[in-house]
């Protein structure tokens, strides 16, 4: 099975993330999508954020209200010992899914700094990644980038629409005392 492997904060899951789960599924060719809750983005402030295992209780009672949707919630990141490189991740579902073909997704906003991730060369080579538009980012140049690095990395840009929703819009909204729950899975 094609598997594309969607991690994050997931902090919280919205409709944003539903519609790129749906994009995967329906669109892109994947059989399934593994949902990744990671404890810690090393990119971000870990003080803002809770705990990682109350952060996949939501996802898993948010996906529970989509049943129609070929996702499987992983708890992988969460049982690793730190530092939790995506390369890792990777390594362990091909070792514990050696049938499965897994593909990393990510926003265009990661594949402009994809360079500074640990092993990203063993990402883009072994397992490549499918990207999403991000407002404001540019990823035909981004990927132009890489590729001048090595000419085999796996990178492709999905035709899929805008996300017009983050997870950082509907904390601040609730912050200010709005009615979040139209975004919410």
């Amino acid at each position: 099975m094609k598997i594309a492997v969607y991690s994050g904060s997931f902090n919280p899951l919205h409709i944003g993330h539903r519609a790129i789960i749906r994009f995967l599924t329906e669109k892109a060719g994947f059989d399934r999508v593994y949902l990744v809750v990671t404890p810690q983005n090393p990119f971000k402030d870990a003080h803002s954020l809770p705990a990682g295992q109350d952060r996949y209780d939501a996802a898993a009672r948010a996906l529970s209200r989509h049943p129609d949707l070929k996702v499987t919630l992983q708890d992988i990141e969460l049982r690793m010992p730190p530092p939790q490189y995506t390369i890792h991740t990777l390594d362990a579902f091909r070792e514990r899914e050696p049938w499965n073909d897994f593909t990393l997704v990510i926003g265009a906003d990661n594949l402009a700094h994809f360079m500074g991730w640990r092993f990203h060369e063993r990402i883009l080579l072994e397992y490549g990644v499918v990207v999403f538009p991000r407002k404001g980012y540019h990823r035909g140049h981004d990927k132009a980038r890489l590729l001048k690095e090595h000419p085999d990395y796996r990178i492709t840009l999905l035709k899929a629409p805008l996300v017009n929703i983050s997870s950082t819009e509907i904390r601040k909204g609730l912050e200010e005392g709005r009615d979040m729950t139209k975004w919410l899975m």
